[in-house]
């Protein structure tokens, strides 16, 4: 009988350090960071500003380059690529979410979903039909694909923006701040919809400031100049579909 192959963790950061020069001044952002992140985790990042967590997640996204250290993306050594290499990379294997949105004002939510597979150029796509439409669905907005940005709400907008980074089949979903720009029940019920998603095998990786968000995941980060001070799972996890329907009852 063959051997068994391990499946490699999603995130593997080893020594990780990041060091900005500022004028005649380094400073380390990042000092010395281990972390594994396995498939099918929702992990919460937290610190407060200047911890390093916006620099580890641009680093998780490909998005800049460690000073030292090596990261490994789903099996993928990142050290050492060049930029088209880690645009292909970012391409295959990341979605993202942001706090903003970031959607195109003038295009529909269907376009807006199609736009990562104009960038792919892995091949994966071309002459089928378009996963778009699957990925509005699977976040709630089937009736709403034909509607631009101003005729969504703030949660149905996000919703775009989580689809848009479904519809490349990614390894990992990096979502920054998610319910930054939402109210307090838009934000639970965007939280219902990442647990779901994870439910279904997604791994997924969120900075957030906010506690309660944070104990939506099953495993929170914290970190502190720059290094991980605190890697724990979240012992009574929130369950956001169970608060969605209780809230509901109550009303």
């Amino acid at each position: 009988m063959p051997a068994m192959t391990a499946t490699p963790p999603v995130i593997r950061l080893e020594a990780v350090t990041r060091v900005y020069n500022a004028g005649q001044n380094a400073v380390q952002a990042l000092a010395g960071i281990d972390l594994v992140i396995e498939a099918g985790e929702m992990v919460a990042i937290m610190g407060a500003s200047g911890s390093g967590k916006s620099t580890m997640m641009n680093i998780l996204g490909c998005l800049d380059s460690p000073t030292g250290g090596r990261y490994e993306l789903d099996g993928t050594s990142v050290t050492g690529l060049t930029r088209n290499e880690l645009a292909d990379l970012r391409s295959r294997k990341l979605g993202f979410v942001f706090q903003g949105f970031n959607l195109l004002s003038r295009t529909t939510a269907l376009e807006n979903v199609e736009l990562p597979l104009l960038y792919d150029r892995s091949g994966r796509f071309f002459g089928k039909e378009s996963p778009a439409p699957a990925a509005l669905r699977r976040v709630g907005l089937a009736e709403r694909m034909h509607h631009v940005p101003s005729e969504l709400s703030g949660g149905q907008q996000q919703r775009v923006a989580i689809a848009r980074a479904l519809v490349t089949s990614p390894s990992l979903i990096l979502a920054d701040e998610p319910t930054g720009n939402l109210d307090t029940r838009t934000s639970v019920e965007i939280m219902a919809l990442f647990q779901e998603l994870n439910a279904q095998g997604i791994t997924i990786v969120l900075v957030t400031h906010e506690h309660d968000i944070a104990e939506h995941a099953r495993r929170i980060v914290e970190m502190r100049d720059g290094r991980i001070v605190r890697d724990t799972p979240v012992a009574n996890r929130r369950d956001a579909a169970r608060d969605l329907a209780a809230a509901g009852a109550a009303a």
